[in-house]
């Protein structure tokens, strides 16, 4: 399903999330489920019910039969209504945004009567999803109404639903990788020494959003210099410099998908130092991608890419990897670690995510792939080259 020549989700698979969702609750022995979300950890919240908070925080109540409902914060109901697929909305003090206002005058509901409306009124084991972002107010006002329940984590429902994607989730992320990749283009087309990273982010900004995408799919980086060896970082005002490696990780979200394109890129002849490095990436990138495929053991993958930087003398330039999970946040679960014990399983979709650091610089090669019987689908790849920019 599509809206101007962009995938979205449709209504029945919101619905079928849910029916999916209570059978786990079911297994579980849970009374309900409490999944909580904020404006930049979105996805649980905004995987059952489309809504996606700004400010305020919302969660998602589910019983183990019949309907759910979405639990909104003091301004939000309206902006719920319009945009979420779920009918039952409740306005709630608890989901208030962190400047913690007062809100006299309002009227709330209470977690009593949202339980109760889902047919849930005496709860011995409430299981909450997104719970290392769930508020205190939230798991103060859930023991004040039932302070007889055990309050339990259940994250692990959310992984064993959102792990392996539908066809409708995978046209998203195709799509969201086809504009983040016009985008990288872009920048490659009008980087140049002199500007800073900020302004390159424009230039990313402005292609993505004139290709269809509702948002960035994380904050981009344009990282140079002693920048580029930032894991994780945020651009500034930095110029970037002749001679640089920069790093860029761009991603347009489309649908609340959200993926990412990594490629080193040198303004100008890289050093023997960097070509060195880059070119090892790219090696242990491509490694990757071929050892992928369903039924393989996501930590075998691990200690083999770990294994291959040892062997080739490049350990010490190694800190994480090799993929991490990819969907609604560009960076969810599973991770792929040494102690992942699970297999890869068909329709399961990852970024694979090869960093390398050194003193000076640092650099990243990432790209998204779907997993299928025989190997991997890649969803992007077109900048799988080294890259020498003539400025």
């Amino acid at each position: 399903m599509t809206t101007n020549n962009l995938p979205v989700i449709p209504s029945s698979e919101f619905i079928e999330r849910r029916k999916k969702a209570q059978e786990l609750i079911r297994q579980r022995g849970l009374d309900i489920l409490l999944v909580n979300s904020n404006e930049a950890d979105f996805a649980n919240v905004r995987y059952f019910s489309n809504f996606w908070p700004l400010f305020e925080i919302a969660g998602v109540a589910i019983p183990p039969e019949g309907e759910a409902a979405l639990l909104v914060g003091p301004e939000s109901d309206r902006f719920a209504a319009d945009r979420g697929k779920i009918q039952n909305i409740y306005k709630m003090i608890e989901y208030r945004e962190s400047a913690d206002p007062e809100c006299p005058g309002m009227k709330f509901a209470k977690f009593t009567d949202v339980f109760n409306d889902l047919g849930v009124s005496n709860p011995k084991r409430i299981g909450i999803a997104g719970y290392i972002i769930t508020t205190p107010p939230v798991l103060e006002g859930l023991k004040d109404a039932f302070p007889q329940a055990t309050i339990e984590r259940a994250d692990d429902i959310m992984v064993k639903l959102r792990s392996i994607k539908s066809e409708a989730e995978i046209a998203c992320l195709k799509k969201a990788f086809e504009i983040s990749e016009l985008a990288v283009q872009d920048v490659l087309e009008q980087i140049k020494p002199g500007m800073t990273e900020l302004q390159v982010v424009g230039i990313a900004q402005k292609s993505m959003y004139a290709n269809g995408a509702e948002y960035e799919a994380h904050p981009l980086y344009v990282l140079s210099g002693i920048s580029s060896s930032h894991a994780i970082s945020r651009p500034s005002h930095k110029v970037i410099e002749k001679g640089e490696l920069v790093q860029l990780n761009i991603g347009a979200r489309v649908s609340g998908y959200s993926p990412s394109v990594g490629v080193p890129v040198c303004m100008g002849k890289m050093s023997p130092r960097m070509r060195e490095l880059v070119e090892f990436g790219l090696k242990a990138h491509t490694k990757t991608i071929e050892w992928m495929k369903a039924g393989v053991m996501a930590c075998d993958i691990t200690k083999k890419y770990f294994q291959f930087f040892v062997d080739n003398g490049y350990g010490d330039n190694f800190l994480y990897g090799p993929c991490h999970g990819l969907g609604m946040i560009e960076v969810e679960p599973p991770w792929m670690e040494t102690t992942s014990e699970y297999a890869l399983a068909e329709n399961m979709t990852f970024q694979v995510d090869t960093f390398l650091l050194d003193k000076e610089f640092g650099l990243r090669w990432e790209n998204g792939v779907r997993v299928v019987s025989d190997g991997v689908e890649l969803m992007s790849g077109k900048f799988r080259n080294i890259i020498e920019l003539d400025v």
